[in-house]
C-alpha cells in the first residue's frame, strides 16, 4: 500500500522559512518523479515544483516560487522536500506531495501523478 506523508507545515510570519517533508512508502522511491501543489481555500490545486526520478537532476518550478523555493529528494531515506524562504500570506494553503511513475519528469500536470498525500497546512501571517 503506498503512502505519502506530509510534515513540517505550520504558522509562519510573512518573510519566514518552512521545510516540507514527504516520506514515502510501499513504492520503490527513487523510480518516481515527485511533486508539491499547494490549494488555498476557495482555489483550485496549483502546482508548485517537481524533481525527476532517480537522481533529481531536472527540477521544474511554479514561476511565482522560481528562487525562494527548492525542491530536493533523499532516496535513501524514501523522502522530498520542499525548502520554502521568504514566504508570503496569499502562499498560505495546504501543501501537497505526489508521485509520478510512467514520466519520471519533474511535470506540473496533477493529472501526470499517480498517488497523493493527506496534505499539511501551511499558515503564512502577516
Amino acid at each position: 500500500q503506498v503512502q505519502l506523508v506530509e510534515s513540517g507545515g505550520g504558522l509562519v510570519q510573512a518573510g519566514g522559512s518552512l521545510r516540507l517533508s514527504c516520506a514515502a512508502s510501499g513504492l520503490t522511491f527513487m523510480r518516481y518523479a515527485m511533486g508539491w501543489y499547494r490549494q488555498a481555500p476557495g482555489k483550485e490545486r496549483e502546482f508548485v515544483a517537481a524533481i525527476s526520478w532517480s537522481s533529481g537532476n531536472s527540477k521544474n518550478y511554479a514561476g511565482s516560487v522560481k528562487g525562494r523555493f527548492t525542491i530536493s529528494r533523499d532516496n535513501a531515506k524514501n523522502t522530498v522536500y520542499l525548502q520554502m524562504n521568504s514566504l508570503k500570506p496569499e502562499e498560505t494553503a495546504v501543501y501537497y506531495c505526489a508521485a509520478d511513475f510512467w514520466s519520471g519528469f519533474p511535470r506540473s500536470d496533477p493529472g501526470a501523478y499517480d498517488y497523493w498525500g493527506q496534505g499539511t497546512q501551511v499558515t503564512v501571517s502577516s
